[in-house]
């Protein structure tokens, strides 16, 4: 069989798309159970294909060319995969977000006007090492009706081919060609030129690839880069609860995007609290890297300029000390990406100047770093973080694959009735209801 070029494979998720956005919450409900069915049943298939994938990365890991950060995102588990079909189930549980009516105004008697949500259409991602990235991409996409290019990493390729395959089988009342599997770097930049047929790209990575995309595109972009996440222990913090949530924003799962990468502690409390937890990053095999006041209390390596904006995704730590909530968050909006960042104090005050101070998607106060995901905020999953303000912010889940329609249900009126001196004025008093077609004859 002759392989699909990547333009038939976008067309053909275009096609789809208008029909997939017709199909109905039960159907795309069941599919989604369908897929947690067949990732149940076929652990030794992903698994072993998650092993050649794991067993090449590592080769290129011993060669200086992959790090182990990269080659813990790859790797598989049977814990993991209950984990994925789980995810999956909390995205089939969530409430259809298709069909709401956002608002319903009258705008003459006989002419109302509703503004409801619909799927975005054709949705292109390009996502990272995660095998599971896709499997969460993929069911947020046909849960919200949207039409899905997928495009992994090289180094997941055997773990990608698998997974798509369970899904596209176990979708078959799903309009076909919802879900497309593109692989070849080339691909992506044919994807890129093709504006008429795709409606969202959104890639996952480090800030250079997204500006590559953004800069390479007309298609609307939804970026998520890298998460430069900070924990700010105050000089009012409770310094048992700070080292909990230090420890766990770093060491509970460090490869991931809203992992801590800097702490930053105030001069009140530097001297008490870092010892403490220099000893548990120390156990838990962090290293270490510090500015002069840190290593004066401390000894780890030293910290420079690129060390306060680089996102480590690893078992390394940068700490500063400063000397008030305001230097704090001046470092903070030097140097973060916007991601996620958490200020750990007893002062309430202090803890809304901190939060309302900072423009990042995701602010927290008294909790790990690691809350900043879509399942952990209820979302059911993730397509991912976005650290920009346009159309969704943070964890994008569902609401973030929707945009809207206006529905316009009338009685044979013309403008003309309400143009001129003359003219009919509007009376454009809002309601309460839900559009469906012909509402106006049953209201």
């Amino acid at each position: 069989m002759t392989e699909k070029t990547t333009e038939t494979k976008v067309e053909e998720a275009q096609t789809a798309a208008l029909e997939i956005a017709g199909t109905s919450d039960e159907t795309r409900s069941d599919a989604l159970e369908s897929i947690a069915e067949a990732i149940d049943a076929n652990h030794d298939a992903i698994l072993s294909a998650n092993e050649k994938d794991v067993r090449e990365a590592e080769q290129l890991l011993e060669a200086g060319e992959y790090s182990q950060a990269l080659v813990d995102r790859l790797r598989l588990s049977p814990s993991k995969l209950e984990s994925i079909a789980a995810m999956v189930r909390s995205v089939a549980a969530q409430e259809d977000p298709l069909g709401k009516t956002q608002t319903a105004r009258e705008l003459d008697d006989g002419l109302e006007l509703y503004k409801c949500t619909v799927p975005i259409g054709v949705v292109g991602t390009i996502f990272e090492s995660r095998p599971d990235a896709l499997v969460q991409i993929a069911s947020l996409c046909l849960r919200s009706g949207n039409a899905v290019i997928l495009k992994g990493g090289s180094e997941a390729s055997h773990s990608n081919r698998v997974l798509f395959e369970l899904i596209r089988e176990a979708t078959a009342d799903v309009p076909d060609g919802w879900a497309q599997l593109i692989e070849a770097r080339a691909d992506v930049d044919t994807v890129l030129e093709m504006d008429d047929e795709i409606d969202l790209v959104m890639p996952r990575g480090s800030s250079a690839f997204v500006s590559y995309i953004q800069d390479n595109t007309s298609i609307p972009v939804l970026g998520h880069t890298e998460g430069v996440c900070h924990v700010y222990v105050d000089s009012d913090a409770d310094l048992s609860m700070a080292t909990d949530i230090a420890y766990d924003a770093k060491v509970q799962y460090p490869a991931v995007c809203n992992a801590v990468e800097t702490l930053l502690v105030h001069e009140a409390v530097a001297e008490e609290f870092l010892p403490e937890i220099a000893t548990q990053y120390e156990d838990a095999g962090v290293e270490l890297r510090g500015d002069d006041a840190s290593r004066a209390i401390v000894p780890m390596e030293t910290a420079d300029e690129a060390d306060w904006e680089t996102e480590y995704g690893d078992l390394v730590l940068a700490i500063k000390i400063v000397d008030s909530l305001a230097e704090a968050t001046r470092h903070i909006t030097t140097y973060g990406s916007k991601h996620t960042d958490a200020i750990v104090t007893d002062d309430a005050d202090r803890a809304g100047r901190f939060m309302r101070s900072l423009d990042s998607a995701s602010v927290f106060h008294n909790a790990s770093t690691r809350f900043a995901d879509g399942y952990r905020y209820g979302l059911g999953a993730e397509v991912g973080i976005s650290t920009g303000k346009i159309h969704a912010r943070g964890p994008v889940g569902l609401e973030g694959l929707t945009t809207y329609q206006y529905y316009l249900e009338g009685d044979g009126q013309v403008v003309g009735t309400y143009a001129g001196a003359d003219g009919k004025p509007f009376v454009h008093d809002t309601f309460d209801s839900s559009w469906t077609p012909g509402s106006l004859s049953e209201r």
